[in-house]
This record gives C-alpha cells, sequence and structure tokens, in this order.
C-alpha cells in the first residue's frame, strides 16, 4: 500500500516520506482511536507509550487506522483472557524498543546506498525503502518466528511452576579498550563504522559456537552461553577477529560461571556483573575467568593460574584467573 500520489513535478517532502511508509494519513485523535477500539484513553496513551512514541495531546490529529486496528486488536486479545493488560504493556514495550532500534539500523545501512541522488534524494529514499519493503518484511516475521522457537525451546528446561527462570550458565563480557578516548581521536564517523565491524564480528563468533548475545552496548557485548568450554572458545574467537586484526582497537573479554534469571531478553545475576568486572581488569586481547568457570574447564585440556587478588566492585577481594589450552 502507498500514499496518495503527489502532483507531477513537485518535489516530495518528509511528510511525504512518511505517508509514503504508513501508507495513509494520520486523520483521528487520542481519543477517537480510545472510543473506536472500546479502550479508555489513558490506557490508549500508556500503550502509545510504551511502543516509544511521544503522547499527543487529546484533540490532536496523529493515527491512522491502522493504529486503530491495531489498539482494537490488542484490547480483543485481552478482552478473549489470553493476556492481562500488564502483560500486554510488557509485550508492547518490547516490542516498541526492538523495533525502534530495528528501524534504525535499517535506515542507516540503507541510507548510504542512496549516494549522491540527481533531484529529489526523499523521493529516492521513498523509492528504495518501497522496493525493500515487502522482502525485509517477511524477513522480520521468518526472523521473529525463527527466534520464538528457540525461546520456547529454552524454556523446557524450566518447570511450569518456577516463578523465577534461572539457569546455570556461562556469561561473557567483551569490551573495547579505551573506546572513550579512542572515540575521541578517530572521529563520528569512523566511530560508527568501527562499532558496527564489532558488534557483527562478535555476532558471528557468538552464533558460530552456539552461544547467545544478549546485547550489545556500543563498546561491549554481552553473550551467554550453556557450555565453558564453548564460551571460552567464544572469548577466544573475538580475541582473534579484534583484537588480533591490526585495523581493530584492543578488546578484552571476561568469563563467570553461575545462576543467572532470564527476564525479558536480558540476564540478571552476580555472574553477570562478575563477568563485567572482570574485563576492566584484564590486559589487552586476553580472557580472565572467575573460579566458578575454571572448576567447569576439564583439568586435562586446559592450564588456569590464578592472578593477585584486587578489589572487584561489589565483590570485595577477587583472585581472576588466567586460562590456555594444554
Amino acid at each position: 500500500m502507498t500514499g496518495p500520489e503527489q502532483p507531477t513535478g513537485s518535489p516530495l517532502g518528509r511528510e511525504d516520506l512518511v505517508r509514503g511508509i504508513l501508507g495513509e494519513d494520520a486523520t483521528f485523535t487520542a481519543a477517537e482511536i480510545a472510543e473506536n477500539a472500546a479502550v479508555d484513553l489513558d490506557t490508549t496513551k500508556r500503550l502509545w507509550r510504551a511502543l516509544g512514541f511521544p503522547e499527543y495531546g487529546d484533540d490532536e490529529v496523529a493515527f491512522t487506522r491502522a493504529d486503530a486496528e491495531a489498539l482494537t486488536l490488542l484490547q480483543e486479545t485481552v478482552d478473549k483472557g489470553t493476556i492481562d493488560i500488564d502483560t500486554a504493556m510488557n509485550l508492547t514495550r518490547a516490542l516498541g524498543s526492538t523495533m525502534s532500534r530495528l528501524a534504525d539500523w535499517e535506515i542507516s545501512a540503507l541510507g548510504p546506498m542512496l549516494g549522491p541522488v540527481e533531484g529529489d534524494r526523499v523521493a529516492a529514499a521513498s523509492a528504495m525503502l518501497e522496493e525493500t519493503r515487502q522482502s525485509f518484511e517477511h524477513l522480520m516475521v521468518y526472523a521473529w518466528r525463527r527466534h520464538l522457537a528457540a525461546a520456547a525451546a529454552r524454556s523446557e528446561e524450566f518447570g511450569p511452576d518456577d516463578e523465577v527462570k534461572t539457569s546455570e550458565v556461562t556469561v561473557g563480557f567483551a569490551d573495547i579498550v579505551a573506546f572513550s578516548a579512542l572515540s575521541n581521536d578517530i572521529g563520528e564517523e569512523r566511530v560508527g563504522d568501527l562499532v558496527e565491524v564489532f558488534e557483527s564480528r562478535c555476532h558471528d563468533v557468538v552464533a558460530a559456537h552456539r552461544g547467545r548475545v544478549i546485547k550489545s552496548l556500543g563498546d561491549s557485548v554481552l553473550f551467554v552461553s550453556d557450555d565453558a568450554v564453548r564460551a571460552l572458545d567464544i572469548a577466544d574467537g573475538i580475541i582473534q577477529v579484534i583484537g588480533r586484526d591490526a585495523r581493530m582497537p584492543d578488546v578484552r573479554v571476561g568469563l563467570a560461571s553461575g545462576g543467572v534469571v532470564m527476564r525479558m531478553g536480558d540476564v540478571f545475576g552476580p555472574s553477570v556483573n562478575l563477568a563485567a568486572r572482570l574485563t576492566a581488569v584484564a590486559r589487552r586481547n586476553r580472557v580472565i575467568i572467575d573460579e566458578a568457570t575454571a572448576h567447569l574447564l576439564p583439568e586435562d585440556e586446559f592450564n588456569t593460574r590464578k592472578l593477585p587478588a584486587r578489589p572487584l566492585r561489589g565483590f570485595g577481594l577477587v583472585e581472576p584467573i588466567t586460562v590456555r589450552r594444554a
């Protein structure tokens, strides 16, 4: 579905680009879509904020028919008892956060492909987005189903009555050494390229060794693995593709093992915090592990050595451990 055609010869503006993506003009106020969906206005506003969008005035025309249909569908799901309103809010917030980052990522990736456009750059952007929309939407749903299947399989590790979803894993935290100083030296554009390469290479290594990236924080990546040896393989792999590449900055990795709580796509627990603290004391292009991880490594395959104890915030004196294959 595309938006209204622009008169021939008339240059396109931002409003036309937005209309082309949404496929229609805004025709409703918040009060009108709330009434149409039989949802109270306060809940309508909460759901809109949960998606990550700014709030509009009650009488401000800012919503499309698709907005009204989405609100109606969500309310019908709540009315059927499939989910309650609190769960709806949580899912909406997760969806908004994920889609916001995905949209920024997509625009960043497609933007450079426009190059020096003769004439109307907005028109060129609109045309490109329209050409890629259908295939990307299909890919997005496919990826969501694949990740949903993987998440459902992981949930089978827990009993049906478990209130807190905990799992024994090895947590890894990898970060770029002296990133703040580096970003000041090389400039904003090169920092963006560097972070993109860092994240993509880390993701590839983690996936290759059957781990899972929990989140990327620009200059750092948090990942988990259900096997300590594979977690160490991931750490070594990240150092090889980042720290050993002369075109990339140095990197360091900390590993800690133990129980973590998995909630809303994130992980929490002492081992998560310890992995981050260990990374801060690791040498350039080295891996530091905790005692729990050392105990999980086969003694005939790995040599470990305790380093002098040092204070780690929140953990007191800790003896970091270096490791290498026998």
